[in-house]
């Protein structure tokens, strides 16, 4: 039994639940975080979108199992390796949708099982038809990431600005690409276990990837400087208005944007030096720089947002 959940917990992609964590974006950057019923509500969310991501990802690999068995890689996976059986599989799959989708649709508002709707809808046109077309295949990853941020929107009634989603657009489209990259410089030509590669050039990637690198950081510095300036705090405000009046009415989140410039280049850098990036919650979860310039980020976000400001 605990082989077997080991095995499932391969299957399902648990470590690409780290995706979720994106519907927190609509009460973090609004100042809701440490709202205990949005907070809750949000965790629910994400409970649903793992379960629903999982059933697809299990569908997926029903599908792909002749192709799966030709990857240096997939063909380990405990159904291209016959480790769990299709009937198996199937049965978790339909399980974990209907819990998905129902749960959405009774204990959410209406919104949130819409934008659930056509989440699902987008990862089964990608899973049969739209991941075997070129460029509609990068968009529709792209496409399912930003669907979970209207996701955390739908759930908690909160909207991030405008900049900050046109930063998840950009981000969402490099990652995409990225990934895309990474298997073009893993299967190095092999087009046998993904038809699409054989559509992409090295250097047309490339291009695409200094496209949508540029636009995020930018996207990003747009909006730490057009948003207000935070309330500050008592305590905080008075020191500075006392001893540094100058940095009282500054924008504070444009403290963030280096640790946004240094991730994207250091993502960059493990694609074309590290040969890596198809699979980018894998890099997100091992690469030590990386990991600390989130942190570092993060800590800036709810500093600035939380803590100074009010």
């Amino acid at each position: 039994m605990v082989k077997f959940l080991y095995l499932l917990a391969k299957e399902i992609r648990v470590r690409q639940w780290l995706k979720n964590l994106v519907l927190f974006a609509a009460i973090v950057f609004t100042g809701q975080l440490f709202n205990p019923e949005l907070f809750l509500t949000t965790i629910k969310a994400i409970v649903v979108f793992c379960l629903i991501s999982s059933s697809i990802y299990l569908i997926n690999d029903i599908i792909d199992i002749p192709k799966d068995r030709l990857h240096p890689f997939k063909k380990l996976r405990p159904l291209a390796s016959g480790q769990i059986s299709i009937p198996t599989a199937m049965t978790i799959s339909i399980s974990f949708l209907i819990i998905g989708l129902g749960s959405s649709f009774l204990f959410f508002p209406k919104p949130f099982f819409f934008v659930t709707g056509a989440f699902v809808l987008l990862e089964l046109s990608y899973t049969f038809f739209l991941k075997h077309i070129e460029l509609l295949d990068v968009i529709a990853i792209a496409g399912a990431f930003i669907l979970r941020v209207f996701a955390g929107e739908a759930a908690t009634g909160f909207h991030i600005n405008i900049w900050l989603f046109l930063t998840v657009v950009s981000i969402a489209l490099f990652l995409a690409i990225g990934k895309r990259r990474g298997e073009l410089t893993l299967l190095l030509g092999e087009s046998k276990t993904r038809h699409t590669l054989s559509h992409y050039s090295e250097k047309m990637l490339d291009v695409y990837l200094s496209i949508f690198a540029t636009s995020t950081w930018l996207s990003y510095a747009f909006y730490t400087f057009l948003e207000k300036p935070p309330v500050l705090r008592n305590t905080f405000g008075n020191f500075l208005d006392d001893n540094l009046p100058i940095f009282s009415e500054r924008k504070w989140l444009m403290l963030s944007v280096p640790f946004v410039i240094y991730g994207i280049m250091r993502y960059l850098q493990l694609i074309y030096e590290k040969k890596q990036g198809e699979s980018p919650e894998k890099i997100l979860l091992s690469d030590r720089p990386l990991i600390i310039a989130i942190i570092l980020w993060g800590l800036v976000i709810i500093g600035v947002i939380y803590i100074v400001g009010k």
